[in-house]
């Protein structure tokens, strides 16, 4: 085997490449392709890395997607990797990465910025939503132990909730009560039934009293491992047989391991969805969910027309399906997959 070589050399080099094809109309493209490789080698400064993947309820106003993205950009220490929306969902996703105290200042001030321009008493969308910032997850990625990153959720609550002035909740890792680790569990009701819920003893907030924002609602922060937003579409625009799959297939309703499923209708496309998020990769991959869909959409007469993956994803992730379709034998991606000598 040859020398490992630099990060920086390696991205440099594969950037100026990709650089050197014509943009066309793609300039968001380019511009994406551009984030991404100085991000990655920015890495390679950082001794502590952890990622921040917030969700925010809008994903049709453009304007407002960006002021909101625009307080990450702006915030020294942080670097914007990806961020997305769906329209049917009203929904976008955002990740950016950083050094700990900043990537706190960042999600601060992206709070702030979603309280002040997302009313949710004027929301509507597929996706279930109790915040205008619905849930600000923190993940551990380099130099980073899962108590650290548990600490710096708390932080980052007890900030959210005297800057943004939205009561919190922890969860998953970073939770105060069994009860209170499943976010589903924590939004059940919505923004709509959150201010009842919130009067119930269990049901308090860890930051911010038994209230809600008028038109922002509450927020989940906590300490989670990496998640995969995987949707699957159905050749139908019954949303019933959609949600009776992802009941077989979510682990709350004695399915897949690690696995969290709705069943939502794109208006836009007029189909069904089985809308996914994936909590650990290496113990459900996502072939195998893929197959379990297909399996159950099969006695319905539907048929899987098309997935999505929403946000970043582990390359080991598709790495798996990758061995799985193409039914590699004794395949080794440490030792095969040209990436793995980069570092």
């Amino acid at each position: 085997m040859g020398s490992k070589i630099s990060l920086y050399d390696a991205l440099q080099t594969s950037l100026n490449e990709q650089l050197r094809q014509p943009c066309g109309k793609d300039t968001a493209g380019c511009r994406a392709l551009t984030r991404k490789y100085t991000a990655i080698g920015r890495k390679g400064t950082m001794e502590r890395i952890v990622e921040c993947v917030p969700n925010i309820s809008e994903g049709r106003r453009k304007d407002v997607i960006e002021a909101v993205v625009d307080e990450v950009r702006s915030t020294p220490g942080v670097t914007l990797l990806d961020y997305s929306s769906d329209e049917s969902h009203n929904r976008s996703v955002i990740t950016f990465i950083g050094e700990p105290n900043a990537v706190v200042n960042a999600a601060v001030k992206l709070a702030k910025k979603a309280a002040e321009l997302i009313d949710l008493t004027k929301h509507t969308g597929e996706h279930p939503r109790m915040g205008a910032v619905d849930v600000i997850p923190l993940i551990p990625i380099r130099g980073m132990t899962g108590k650290e990153t548990i600490e710096l959720s708390k932080k980052l609550g007890e900030r959210v909730c005297a800057e943004a002035d939205m009561p919190v909740f922890l969860y998953e890792h970073s939770a105060s009560a069994p009860h209170r680790a499943n976010l589903a569990a924590i939004r059940k009701g919505q923004f709509e039934g959150m201010a009842e819920k919130v009067r119930q003893e269990e049901w308090e907030p860890d930051f911010g009293g038994r209230r809600v924002n008028p038109t922002a609602g509450v927020v989940a922060v906590g300490c989670r491992m990496p998640l995969i937003a995987f949707n699957i579409n159905l050749s139908t625009s019954d949303v019933s047989i959609a949600s009776k799959i992802a009941k077989i297939i979510r682990r709350s309703s004695g399915g897949l391991d690690c696995v969290k499923a709705l069943g939502v209708m794109l208006e836009d496309r007029n189909l069904a969805q089985v809308s996914i998020n994936m909590t650990d990769f290496s113990r459900t991959p996502l072939y195998r969910v893929l197959e379990f869909v297909r399996f159950e959409a099969a006695r319905y007469g539907v048929q899987v027309t098309g997935t999505e993956i929403i946000g970043l994803t582990p390359m080991r992730a598709l790495v798996d399906c990758a061995e799985y379709y193409l039914q590699i034998e004794s395949f080794d991606a440490d030792k095969q997959v040209l990436e793995s000598y980069i570092q």
